[in-house]
């Protein structure tokens, strides 16, 4: 198998040869109308119309003389191209393609749809031109992406490999846009909190520092928003939220991170019960809204939110001992009340 260095350096000659045929490798224009997923759900009607213009990032390719089939994905979803020489791509273009076109190349797509024998949704390509040359290939064809280092440090490649993880990123998307509406719809402002502040405060974590140049001052990474949500309800504002970043300068583990998004929202007039009902209900408007039901499956579990949430006293027993062996048996969706206020930050 040929290194990365090898591949990069292959790429690289024809990057040179597009140049050299006068072909602009890297345009800053393309003229596609439909997109991958629009071109699956108005089949029928597009197929009628004449030609379409597609465009995507080749995910696979497959050569049978002088056919060539190759998938491509614009974000949307993934679709199949068909080149056949002169019929109706013009030879000189179908030569080229073969010559110069990689898996992980961004393609545009000038073409008419069709139904192959087997039932596949596929654009016959009348034009083809390159969009972005990739100088490396995508990570599954080099290690698979299979190292959780490379992962993490590098997610838009693990994106790229791994729909379910893409999916994750999108329900993440659409979880953060659910919460925000239901705020929005109970009256909440959404607020900015600064990012640089004079004081750390609003929980006990270590904070990260930063020298603040013109004003000669060290200033702190927020850790918590509690303190500058209660300045704004002591300025007259009774209902407020925001998703933002914090930053704790501890230790990293699966589940901490030093930079992490947080929501947190303060309501005037508000006690403990109350806002357990209101906490109650933005799950289940976010759960619903995300599912369509209330019951969803977690690590073998189905975890339902359609009962009231169960209300518990904390027990009397340390932090470390409730981690043990009270907390892996709270399933089911449970508020934990009378929190002693000897762990409260």
């Amino acid at each position: 198998m040929a290194s990365l260095e090898e591949i990069r350096s292959a790429r690289l000659l024809k990057l040179e040869l597009l140049k050299e045929r006068g072909i602009d490798p890297y345009p800053a224009t393309t003229a596609r109308d439909t997109s991958n997923a629009e071109a699956a759900e108005k089949f029928d009607e597009l197929k009628e119309g004449g030609s379409v213009v597609m465009a995507g990032r080749i995910m696979s390719l497959r050569a049978q003389g002088k056919i060539v089939f190759f998938d491509f994905d614009d974000g949307t979803a993934r679709f199949q191209a068909l080149l056949k020489k002169d019929e109706p791509l013009p030879a000189e273009q179908f030569e080229l393609f073969e010559e110069a076109f990689d898996i992980g190349d961004f393609a545009e797509v000038r073409g008419t749809l069709f139904l192959t024998k087997n039932g596949q949704q596929t654009i016959l390509a009348e034009e083809v031109r390159m969009l972005s040359k990739s100088l490396l290939p995508l990570p599954e064809k080099w290690h698979g992406l299979s190292d959780v280092e490379e992962r993490f440090r590098k997610r838009y490649l693990d994106t790229l490999s791994n729909p379910e993880v893409k999916e994750r990123f999108l329900k993440r998307s659409k979880i953060i846009e659910l919460i925000r509406e239901f705020y929005l719809k109970e009256g909440f402002i959404e607020v900015d909190l600064p990012n640089l502040q004079p004081l750390a405060g609003g929980a006990t974590a270590a904070p990260f520092t930063t020298r603040h140049n013109a004003l000669g001052m060290d200033f702190f990474l927020p850790i918590a928003q509690e303190l500058y949500l209660k300045m704004l309800l002591a300025g007259g504002f009774g209902k407020v939220f925001e998703i933002g970043k914090r930053f704790r300068n501890e230790g990293i583990d699966t589940s901490h991170n030093p930079e992490f998004t947080m929501l947190e929202s303060n309501e005037a007039y508000a006690d403990a019960t109350g806002q357990r009902t209101f906490i109650e209900d933005l799950f289940k408007y976010v759960v619903k809204g995300l599912f369509g039901t209330l019951q969803f499956e977690y690590q073998g579990e189905t975890i339902d939110l359609a009962p009231p949430f169960k209300v518990m006293k904390y027990p009397a027993i340390s932090d470390e001992e409730y981690k043990k062996t009270v907390r892996p048996t709270l399933i089911q969706p449970t508020f934990l009340v009378d929190y002693p206020v000897a762990f409260n930050p």
